[in-house]
């Protein structure tokens, strides 16, 4: 901020105060000191205004907001360049300096926990009652948004209490997958197939699951299995169970990222897919991510067991 802008709030912000203080003290100098009968000598809707003064409790309260914004004044910045005089703050108070001390604070104290749960294996870790609460906490603060609180996943977002992963399920490759991140596409085929070729292609690839097709729609399996050898093989294998290593699915069970029912199906197909999950690494690092990653691994093997 110029000099100018810094001396114009200062001074207006000044200013305002003392007048403040002056019009509360001039207009408390300017009552009477006993309580009367008479009125002021208007009214509003059959109500009257007693010429009585300001009660004192009321008064203070004036006084105190005064007296707290000259204190705020006085710690915190707010008057043009003026930085504070918090303690603890060089630099003047600001959000972020305050974040980073909170973080530095929690650092300190965590720190020790999560190195000591660095040091062991993902799968080691999924099996420390501490670690899977830690963990769960970073859940519900940093993914339950997009995989629900329960981690059973939304529309467009994956379940991962399951055993069904598009890059893999295995403690090192979920690790992986938090810290840098995956970005899934699934090309749109309607000026290269043609609606026909839709058609029968959903019909294939939902028959793959094992799913009934619409009777009053007209499929044919056959072509379907053809146009898809030619077009989708390359992903999603010759025969549909995925690759993991594109982050292709699994078209032959029942889990449908976008919904499984024939139109969502055409949908998928016509206009493709594009699936972003977020790198955690620079957010949370890598120590959070380790025991992230176990608690997420943990999910899939509870929903396995049971």
């Amino acid at each position: 901020m110029t000099t100018f802008w810094s001396w114009y709030i200062s001074l207006l912000t000044i200013g305002s105060i003392v007048a403040l203080i002056w019009l509360i003290y001039a207009t408390r100098k300017g009552q009477r000191n006993d309580t009367t009968d008479q009125t002021l000598g208007h009214a509003f809707d059959g109500i009257e205004e007693y010429d009585n003064p300001l009660p004192r409790w009321w008064f203070m309260l004036f006084v105190a907001t005064i007296v707290f914004a000259i204190g705020y004044l006085i710690l915190y910045p707010g008057l043009g360049n003026y930085r504070g005089i918090l303690p603890g703050y060089e630099n003047g108070w600001t959000g972020v300096a305050q974040w980073e001390k909170e973080i530095a604070r929690a650092d300190e104290a965590y720190g020790p926990l999560y190195a000591r749960f660095s040091a062991m294996s993902v799968a080691e870790v999924s099996e420390d009652q501490q670690a899977l609460q830690m963990g769960a906490r970073l859940f519900a603060s940093n993914c339950a948004l997009c995989h629900g609180s329960d981690a059973r996943g939304a529309y467009g977002f994956p379940n991962l209490t399951n055993d069904d992963w598009l890059w893999g399920g295995d403690p090192d490759t979920i690790k992986t997958t938090i810290l840098k991140g995956r970005q899934g596409a699934m090309p749109g085929w309607s000026q290269t197939l043609g609606e026909e070729g839709i058609r029968h292609v959903a019909g294939y690839v939902r028959s793959l699951s094992g799913l009934q097709n619409p009777d009053n729609i007209e499929i044919n399996l056959e072509r379907g299995q053809e146009i898809y050898t030619t077009n989708c093989a390359v992903c999603h294998g010759p025969d549909g169970t995925g690759t993991q290593a594109m982050g292709a699915p699994n078209l032959t069970n029942r889990y449908w990222l976008y919904g499984s029912s024939f139109a969502q199906v055409q949908q998928t197909l016509r206009y493709g897919r594009n699936g972003h999950m977020p790198a955690q690494e620079h957010i949370l690092g890598e120590d959070k991510v380790h025991v992230l990653a176990a608690y997420v691994y943990s999910l899939s093997r509870q929903d396995s067991a049971e």
